[in-house]
C-alpha cells in the first residue's frame, strides 16, 4: 500500500510539473487592448457603437460611392485580411470592413450569441449606424455564410453579392485547422483560454493556404496576438460550439441578386464541391475557380482574386 501511494504522488507531482511547464512555455495573458490598438487600429481605422460593442472598422475609398463594398472576414481572422483588396478596390469604389464580434478588436457579443442570425443581425446593425441603405455584400467562409443569409433577410439593402468560400452548406472538411478542432475538446477547451501557442496559430493558419510559403511570420503574428484580445479566446470556443439552423442553405435558391462565387480549388475547409452547389443553387451567379489557392484567396492570392471581383462589378 505505501509503495502504491509513493508512485501516485511521483506520477501526481510529474503531471503537476508537466501542466507548469506547458504553462510556463505557452501561456499567454490577453494583451492590453490599447497596445493592440496601437498596432492594428492605425488610420484608417476608426470604431463605432453598435449594440454595446465599440466596433473597429474601416471606411475607405470613393466617398461619392452610393453602394459602397463591404466586406465580411471569416472565423479567426479580422478586417485585415482584405487589406490587398480594400488598397486596389478603393480607387474607384468605397470599400468598409469590419472586425465581427469575436474577432480582432471588436471583443464579444456581449449576449455571447453566436449564431448566423445574431451575425445578421449585427450586419443590419452597423449599416444602419453607418447610414447605408444599400451595399455590394462580401464575405470569405463565416463572413460568406454571413452574407447569403443577409440577402435572404434583407434583400433590398444588397445590390450583389460576393461568396468567397462561403459556408453554409452541410458538409464536413477533408482538413481542418488544429484551432478550430481544441474549443470541441472536453478538457482543451478550457485550457485553450489561458494557454494558446503560437505554433497552434501558425499550423491554423498554414492550413486554409495552398502555398505554406506565403504564410509569413507577420501574417502568423497578427492572427495570434489579435486572439489575445481580452475576451477573444472564450468568445472563439463559444463561436465553434453554437448551434445554427441546419436548413437555412434551402434558402439560397431564393437569391437573386447578381452573385460571384470565388473558390480556391484547395480549399479543404468548405472544399470545391461546396462553390458548385452555390452554382447550381444561385440563379444570377458566376462562378471563378482559382487554381493552387486554399480557403482564403484574397489573403493567398490577391491579386488574381481581386481582379475577379473587379471584372465581376464591372460586368454586372
Amino acid at each position: 500500500m505505501k509503495l502504491v501511494k509513493n508512485i501516485l504522488k511521483i506520477v501526481l507531482l510529474s503531471l503537476l510539473v508537466i501542466v507548469l511547464l506547458v504553462v510556463a512555455l505557452y501561456g499567454h495573458s490577453d494583451m492590453p487592448l490599447e497596445d493592440l490598438k496601437e498596432k492594428y487600429a492605425q488610420p484608417p481605422s476608426s470604431f463605432v457603437s453598435v449594440d454595446g460593442m465599440n466596433v473597429h472598422f474601416r471606411d475607405e475609398g470613393n466617398t461619392h460611392d452610393a453602394i459602397p463594398i463591404v466586406l465580411i472576414h471569416g472565423t479567426g481572422a479580422s478586417l485585415h485580411t482584405f487589406n490587398d483588396w480594400a488598397n486596389e478596390l478603393k480607387r474607384d469604389y468605397r470599400v468598409i470592413r469590419m472586425d465581427l464580434p469575436a474577432y480582432g478588436l471588436t471583443g464579444p457579443f456581449p449576449k455571447s450569441d453566436y449564431s448566423i442570425d445574431n451575425y445578421v443581425q449585427f450586419i443590419k446593425s452597423f449599416l444602419t449606424t453607418l447610414g447605408i441603405t444599400k451595399c455590394v455584400l462580401g464575405g470569405n467562409s463565416l463572413g460568406g455564410n454571413i452574407v447569403w443569409n443577409f440577402a435572404t433577410q434583407h434583400p433590398a439593402m444588397v445590390d450583389k453579392l460576393i461568396l468567397i468560400d462561403a459556408s453554409g452548406y452541410p458538409t464536413k472538411p477533408t482538413s481542418e485547422p488544429l484551432a478550430f478542432k481544441i474549443p470541441r475538446m472536453p478538457v482543451l477547451k478550457h485550457a485553450f483560454k489561458f494557454i494558446t501557442p503560437h505554433s497552434v496559430v501558425k499550423t491554423s493558419v498554414e492550413n486554409v493556404y495552398a502555398d505554406k510559403s506565403k504564410v509569413t511570420e507577420e501574417l502568423v503574428n497578427r492572427y495570434f496576438e489579435l486572439t489575445l484580445r481580452e475576451g477573444n479566446r472564450q468568445a472563439f470556443i463559444d463561436r465553434i460550439k453554437s448551434k445554427n439552423d441546419t436548413t437555412a442553405y434551402r434558402k439560397i435558391k431564393s437569391i437573386k441578386q447578381p452573385s460571384l462565387v470565388l473558390w480556391g480549388d484547395q480549399d479543404y475547409l468548405v472544399p470545391i464541391e461546396n462553390a458548385h452547389r452555390f452554382h447550381e443553387d444561385l440563379p444570377n451567379d458566376t462562378l471563378v475557380i482559382l487554381k493552387g489557392v486554399g480557403h482564403v484567396p484574397m489573403e493567398e492570392s490577391p491579386n488574381e482574386s481581386v481582379a475577379a471581383v473587379i471584372s465581376f462589378l464591372e460586368r454586372n
